[in-house]
């Protein structure tokens, strides 16, 4: 049995995660774990991080990915994740990391964003991937109850190598094959590409056509 950790900021999200364990198998548990900590940037060491921490480890868990916005800056939060991973006393990532090591996975260096959350979380999310060595082609906004297949044809562009959705509201899961099918490119969402992240974490290489290609892609073997 392989148990992940996600550090939700706020009540924990009625979301895809349930889903996806299912189409993970049976061998692998996704616990999120609700914190009142808001930001990437209140990972600092004290009483509220121990505490967080210690919810971390009583599920088990073996990696914890905290799913919530981050700075604009990826230095600052590889160093704010490592805060995370030695309070917690296991390996850790954040969301938006997991997006760009999801991009970079599929070799996808041009990226399209469909955008439904708020603008300056789409601004900070694009300016973190910009940073990071992604160049956005183009940005669709819309609102999360908004037709997902009208606003991923609105955003992808003819250079696009992948779409991303980021927001957290969205529920993906059920509908990843259907949009990759679609557009012919493949589909990042937030929940997809934390557990992925996870995974990844974990040295655990889940093959899961339920999710898209990033799970589907074989591994790389150096010769």
């Amino acid at each position: 049995m392989t148990a992940l950790g996600f550090l939700h900021p706020g009540d924990a999200p009625a979301d895809d995660y349930p889903r996806i364990e299912q189409l993970l198998g049976s061998d692998i548990r996704l616990d999120v774990v609700p914190t009142d900590l808001t930001d990437l940037t209140e990972l600092e060491p004290g009483d509220r991080l121990a505490a967080t921490a210690e919810r971390l480890r009583l599920t088990g868990a073996e990696a914890v990915v905290w799913t919530g916005p981050a700075p604009a800056d990826p230095g600052a939060a590889r160093a704010q994740v490592r805060t995370l991973a030695l309070a917690a006393g296991m390996p850790a990532s954040a969301t938006p990391l997991a997006f760009v090591n999801a991009a970079k996975e599929l070799g996808a260096t041009r990226v399209a964003v469909v955008a439904t959350g708020p603008d300056p979380d789409t601004a900070r999310f694009t300016d973190f991937l910009t940073a990071a060595g992604l160049r956005i082609t183009r940005v669709a906004t819309g609102t999360p109850d908004a037709d997902l297949r009208a606003l991923a044809a609105e955003a992808l562009t003819p250079d696009a190598q992948a779409l991303l959705l980021p927001d957290p509201a969205l529920q993906t899961a059920a509908h990843i094959d259907a949009l990759e099918a679609r557009l012919a490119r493949p589909v990042l969402t937030t929940s997809q590409t934390t557990v992925w992240e996870a995974l990844r974490l974990t040295d655990r290489r889940v093959n899961s056509p339920g999710l898209g290609h990033l799970f589907t892609r074989e591994p790389i073997v150096q010769v």
